[in-house]
């Protein structure tokens, strides 16, 4: 392609800066710049090591935020990439290549564009536009969005609907959007037997024997049955370990972590109670440390999912599918303050893999929804 559209312009200026988590790499101040040059009244907030703005414009009234992260994965093996990761090629068959095309620094790019296209268009729109961008998204995530929204609460800032740039669709365009994440629940656990040769089992207590039957019985447990809007709560164990690595040995402790994906049919508490009571029920020495990813979010239909809706179809053509599959996302830390919740973005089919691309045209289409939306919510 020789002539680029503004938003591909922008996101292969984005993609161009090697910003690994935490790494902002000068994304931040390119697009505080254009906001800026909008009207925004930008506030960077850097936290810690991480880097993040807060951007806003408009009076009072319903406030409409555009959320998401300049941070990218690393890139892996540079050679086995087809093309630099961050040289943001498009290539022969119309796919933008570069680490960040899809995730997301492609959304973040048509973020910007429909904002200054509805600006421009809507100078005394409704309400207000607001945008939460961060560098701590594929990392810890302590510093970022989290961080950020604790001092948004505190200065009780108003934030009534947003849209995640987090890569939502699957195989074209807009056909799924994200209205609530499952919950994640991790768990480390410890299993506390008795150290001894393998010839004298009755002087040892092999861990990993007594907890075969209780692993067992968690891995089966139908915790529950979900609801209209979230799939049943899954229990997976991603990890095992003990042992001394030699075959005479029995060891006297074993390490195992877990992980809940649960819905909003159960609570953080009772997942705790009901692991504990299974162990117990098994005689088990045992001993968990808890960490807490994030709980359960849903935005049920409203005036930001049928804005969204509306808009996707007068764009694309196509249906919408509401769905809280997937992992977790910084959504979970905005849904806390009360406000409507969707994620929004290109096709996820190569997000974190080598060769990262996104179909280019599909981010015009995304910068068209955007503004639709936006004309949907705040248009005077």
């Amino acid at each position: 392609m020789t002539t680029l559209s503004p938003t591909l312009e922008l996101a292969c200026e984005l993609i161009r800066r090697a910003s690994v988590t935490p790494l902002d790499e000068g994304c931040q101040d390119l697009m505080m710049q254009r906001l800026a040059a909008a009207g925004f009244g930008v506030e960077r907030m850097r936290i810690e090591d991480v880097e993040n703005f807060w951007a806003r414009r408009g009076g009072e009234g319903p406030v409409l935020c555009f959320a998401g992260h300049t941070d990218v994965v690393p890139t892996g093996p540079l050679n086995a990439w087809q093309h630099p990761p961050f040289e943001a090629r498009i290539d022969a068959e119309g796919m933008l290549c570069g680490r960040g095309a899809a995730d997301m620094k492609g959304s973040l790019a048509a973020m910007i564009v429909a904002v200054e296209r509805f600006v421009a268009d809507h100078p005394r729109h409704k309400g207000a536009l607001a945008f939460l961008i961060t560098s701590d998204e594929e990392g810890p995530a302590l510093h970022g969005t989290q961080a950020v929204v604790e001092r948004l609460a505190e200065r009780r800032e108003r934030l009534d609907w947003c849209i995640v740039g987090e890569p939502s669709s699957t195989s074209q365009v807009g056909d799924i959007v994200k209205n609530g994440r499952r919950g994640s629940l991790n768990g480390s656990l410890r299993i506390r037997g008795k150290q001894g040769h393998v010839a004298y089992p009755h002087l040892a207590q092999n861990p990993i024997h007594l907890a075969a039957p209780a692993l067992a019985e968690l891995a089966a447990e139908h915790w529950d049955a979900g609801n209209a809007f979230f799939p049943p709560t899954s229990f997976q164990i991603s990890n095992i370990s003990a042992g001394t690595g030699a075959t005479n040995v029995i060891p006297g402790e074993l390490s195992a972590l877990f992980n809940f994906r649960f819905s909003t049919e159960s609570s953080v508490e009772d997942l705790q109670r009901r692991v504990a009571a299974i162990l117990d029920k098994h005689g088990l020495d045992w001993q968990i440390d808890w960490s807490l990813s994030g709980l359960p979010f849903l935005t049920e239909p409203g005036a930001l999912l049928d804005a969204v809706s509306a808009s996707i179809r007068a764009v694309t053509g196509r249906d919408t599918t509401p769905s809280t599959s997937g992992g977790t996302s910084d959504g979970r830390f905005i849904a806390t303050l009360g406000t409507q919740v969707v994620e929004l973005g290109p096709v996820n089919a190569t997000i974190h893999q080598i060769n990262e691309r996104v179909l280019a045209s599909d981010l015009d289409l995304l910068t068209e929804i955007y503004y639709q939306t936006m004309v949907r919510l705040l248009a005077e």
